[in-house]
């Protein structure tokens, strides 16, 4: 897909939610009598929350629908998953608005982070509450009549806890400010990757579109499961990858922070995996610090540890396991290999 494909089918996914969805959650916050300014307030964080991220995890609803369909979808059955993405891309940023306030973070897509806003403060978190809440409304009024209504209320309810379960062990593994390695393991790094993040970003789109083409089944969609729970645990480990030696804005849109933010990343995992005393003493001594020297000496113990060659030989093994998963795909319930296909595809080798 060429550039100015890529722009117009965002700019489409996009026009979605800004000439339909927000209007119909503002509809409904006027039936509780809200206040104009209020409703001008709620607009705003709408807007400001949802609006700007890459809608990968929204956009590939649509994309899997058409795929498991293997046709283009009609007008209608566009609008309808791709309104079923805006509810994932609402999901997010009731994550993110939140995940802000817990981490102390200062900036979020390039702006203030939502509750550093002029005048915004801890009403952010009530912001939140109504980002989630916006979800089963839209679901309620699109999809109240579908007959996977009730399955796709509980997918989402089912995957908030989830990624609530991986936010609580991360959160708690490695609190900010305070470094533990001692509490580290890859058996919780693995944990956090898999409930905080691959749930809701991987599985999440393929079960909707799934459920909202009428062909999920308890086998397809735990073949789905099993996939695409791999590929976005791999997926985070490329991230923790690419954050530390290739984390520049010019890169991957931002400054990579994971060793000063003492976060339980797959690089610091597999270093004290492999860690001599003295070795594992220097992660001790600067692990966690803000400090650019600091950085600097965790970074060269990763280069002499050989990490890089370590990621490497991971990715290439489990792009290996999850090809031959995908060639076992047993297409007769109406699944479609070009599906986890096109996430890999994606991803593989990725720079940013």
């Amino acid at each position: 897909m060429s550039a100015a494909d890529k722009k117009a089918a965002y700019e489409k996914f996009e026009n979605v939610f800004k000439n339909d969805l927000i209007e119909q959650i503002l509809g409904h916050a006027k039936k509780y009598k809200l206040p104009q300014e209020y409703q001008v307030w709620f607009e705003k964080s709408l807007r400001a929350n949802t609006l700007g991220g890459k809608c990968n995890r929204g956009m590939s609803v649509p994309d899997s629908a058409a795929q498991l369909l293997d046709r283009e979808l009609t007008q209608e059955e566009y609008f309808s998953t791709a309104t079923l993405g805006w509810m994932i891309e609402l999901l997010q940023a009731f994550f993110l608005v939140s995940d802000d306030i817990m981490d102390g973070s200062i900036t979020r897509r390039g702006e203030p982070c939502w509750y550093l806003q002029p005048e915004v403060g801890m009403v952010a978190i009530n912001d939140a509450f109504m980002l989630e809440s916006a979800i089963y409304m839209i679901l309620k009024q699109y999809f109240k009549a579908h007959p996977a209504y009730i399955d796709m209320v509980e997918l989402f309810h089912e995957t908030s806890f989830q990624t609530e379960i991986g936010q609580l062990c991360d959160l708690l593994t490695a609190p900010e400010g305070r470094s533990n390695l001692h509490n580290y393991s890859l058996e919780k790094y693995t944990h956090i990757v898999v409930y905080k993040t691959a749930y809701y970003s991987f599985y999440l789109p393929v079960a909707l579109a799934l459920h909202y083409n009428n062909i999920a089944t308890p086998k397809n969609l735990k073949q789905s499961e099993d996939i695409l729970i791999l590929m976005g645990e791999y997926f985070q480990v490329q991230d923790d990858f690419l954050d530390c030696f290739y984390g520049t804005k010019d890169v991957i849109g931002k400054d990579g922070t994971d060793i000063q933010d003492n976060k339980c990343s797959w690089l610091v995992n597999q270093a004290l995996k492999v860690a001599t005393p003295e070795q594992r003493k220097v992660l001790e001594d600067h692990y966690g610090k803000k400090d650019d020297a600091d950085v600097a000496k965790v970074k060269a113990l990763y280069d002499e540890l050989d990490l890089k060659g370590k990621y490497h030989a991971y990715e290439e093994k489990v792009v290996g396991e999850l090809k031959d998963m995908i060639a076992k795909v047993d297409e007769t319930e109406g699944l479609k290999k070009s599906v986890f296909e096109t996430f890999l595809n994606k991803i593989y080798k990725r720079s940013k």
